[in-house]
């Protein structure tokens, strides 16, 4: 059990790095902080910050999971090309496998991605790499 008197170590991303914002506008995470982090509760692995591709979207909507349509009743807006979102790492190893898979921010993307996905393949669509 962890003493709670010592500070949490800040998330890192695949990188070794201190975890970033990937978005929030819109808002993204799984707890909806703006960061890609995770834990237990999170069954999904909402670890990989992404920039939307209209190919990526048509791709998850076809797969089941239409990011694209707005439910304003869950306080989702609809994602559209260009924006920022935290994916499940199964997810986008599913669209790389299927030669759909959008760019990476590789320091907003968790350490905890690389469970689902490698590094070698996240770096490939990486956009913040030089």
């Amino acid at each position: 059990m962890r003493d709670m008197s010592e500070p949490q170590r800040p998330a890192r991303n695949v990188l070794g790095g201190t975890l970033t914002i990937c978005s929030i506008k819109p808002m993204t995470g799984f707890f909806r902080d703006g960061c890609c982090n995770t834990g237990p509760q999170d069954r999904g692995s909402h670890t990989v910050c992404v920039v939307l591709t209209a190919e990526f979207l048509a791709f998850s909507a076809k797969a089941g999971n239409d990011l694209s349509t707005p439910m304003p009743e869950y306080g989702f807006p609809g994602l559209k090309p260009g924006e920022r979102w935290c994916l499940c790492a199964p997810r986008w190893q599913q669209a790389f496998e299927g030669e759909a898979a959008p760019k990476v921010v590789l320091a907003a993307t968790h350490e905890g991605a690389l469970e689902h996905c490698k590094l070698a393949d996240l770096k490939k669509f990486a956009v913040d790499l030089n």
